[in-house]
């Protein structure tokens, strides 16, 4: 198996373990909870994910995300006001809906990137207008 290969299959082992473990959180009750209690982790530790990965802008921090987990492609989208980055497909929320989990999108995902933003600059602000979740498409307001 050559390292292309490898290494999309543990991106998406990856993801399947991340939608398992929401399937099992929100089994025993739990998703809430521990989506709210790893926020503030995921807001401290952003800083540092940042610099260990040389993201210098918001907009990198969903291309660099798109480029380790290959989960959902991030795009910029045009807009007056902030940047706003779109994705119209993600493999961990289409296989938490197929395991019939609960909602990953914040615990794994937008509170990661949430974190990651304000580590650059904490006066950004991170707004979350839509997910593939609830909507057609993930959309993310970074003013």
């Amino acid at each position: 198996m050559n390292t292309e290969t490898r290494l999309r299959v543990l991106q998406s082992l990856y993801a399947g373990v991340l939608a398992d473990s929401v399937r099992r959180y929100s089994g025993a009750g739990i998703l809430e909870k521990v989506t709210e209690e790893k926020r503030s982790e995921q807001i401290g530790q952003g800083g540092q994910i940042v610099k260990s990965l040389n993201i210098q802008s918001p907009e990198e921090v969903f291309t660099a995300l798109s480029e380790i987990t290959n989960c959902a492609v991030w795009e910029k989208a045009d807009s007056p006001e902030g940047i706003v980055m779109e994705t119209g497909s993600c493999q961990l929320c289409a296989l938490a809906k197929r395991f019939a989990a609960g909602c990953p999108c914040h615990v794994y995902c937008l509170h990661p990137m949430e974190g990651m933003v304000k580590g650059l600059d904490s006066g950004y602000r991170f707004i979350v207008e839509e997910t593939l979740w609830d909507g057609a498409k993930c959309r993310v307001r970074v003013i």
